[in-house]
């Protein structure tokens, strides 16, 4: 139960940390720069500046809450209500804040708004991915899609961040198209840097309770699990180590579980440099996940 409470708390300090960054980094930087997110915070962008153009002045941030109403919807019957909660309550605060803080062009350089409001951007969606929700949006959108057309999501949200670049170049002009590819690429490489699906880790867990700890992860991970028996060198006692490739997008997951069951387990983590044979991509699981559902 204190670790259920701990980890809700850092959940919505993260929820409200995202929010804030995100926001100051749309007001602050890429709206008065004339630089567009990624995703729907830059469909929102797009829509605003239009109607600026005839003279309707509507804020960034109730187009962002427009449309994350719907897809909350969308996401909370066919992504998981957990994911989807938590991700729709970042999308509402960031909304909520972006009409609330004032827009100022603080970096005074377009250049520099770039580089700084993807940098922000990617911190604001880096960190909720870490701790198993997202920003909402445009995350929630291609999670969908994975599921009804089979593609993956880094090409969906390619193909959607390269709509916006298109866009923004044949409304507003192509040097700001430019300074928005500038922008989503500092993002997707804070991103990267912070939380990375692609890189993958060697867990080694040293636990006295090897088969509520295996129970937990195979009921979360769809991943192959290696017993090594063990005694510890102090205490002569017996334990197991358990052995396990995971990605790094599924450490959050993995380091939950075993906390819950054995807090007193110990985890090293190593960097694992290649691999062969089979190791489940996202795709994958979901299809493995779909075939174990009960009809």
């Amino acid at each position: 139960m204190a670790l259920e409470k701990d980890q809700m708390g850092r959940q919505i300090l993260v929820l409200i940390g995202s929010a804030v960054i995100s926001a100051i980094a749309l007001n602050e930087f890429l709206i008065p720069g004339k630089i567009f997110s990624a995703g729907i915070n830059g469909i929102s962008q797009i829509l605003a500046m239009l109607l600026q153009m005839v003279g309707l002045h509507v804020n960034t941030g109730w187009f962002i809450l427009l449309f994350n109403v719907p897809i909350g919807l969308l996401g909370w019957f066919k992504v998981g209500r957990g994911f989807t909660f938590y991700s729709i309550l970042v999308a509402i605060f960031t909304s909520i804040l972006t009409i609330v803080i004032p827009v100022e062009f603080v970096a005074h350089n377009t250049l520099l708004a770039a580089l700084f409001g993807g940098i922000l951007t990617g911190i604001g969606v880096a960190y909720p991915l870490k701790y198993g929700f997202s920003t909402g949006g445009m995350d929630i959108v291609a999670v969908v899609l994975e599921k009804t057309t089979g593609r993956t999501i880094g090409t969906l949200m390619l193909m959607i961040n390269l709509g916006i670049v298109l866009i923004a170049g044949g409304l507003f002009g192509w040097e700001s198209a430019l300074y928005t590819i500038i922008s989503i690429y500092a993002m997707s490489r804070v991103v990267d840097s912070i939380h990375t699906r692609h890189q993958k880790l060697t867990a080694f867990i040293v636990t006295q309770q090897q088969d509520a700890v295996i129970e937990a992860l195979s009921s979360t991970l769809i991943r192959g699990i290696t017993i090594m028996p063990a005694v510890g060198a102090y205490r002569r006692q017996d334990s197991a180590v358990l052995m396990v490739v995971i990605s790094r997008y599924e450490l959050y997951t993995l380091e939950h579980a075993v906390k819950e069951t054995d807090p007193h387990a110990f985890v090293n983590l190593v960097n694992t440099i290649d691999i062969e044979g089979n190791f489940y991509n996202e795709t994958e699981q979901l299809k493995i996940r779909q075939t174990e559902r009960p009809q």
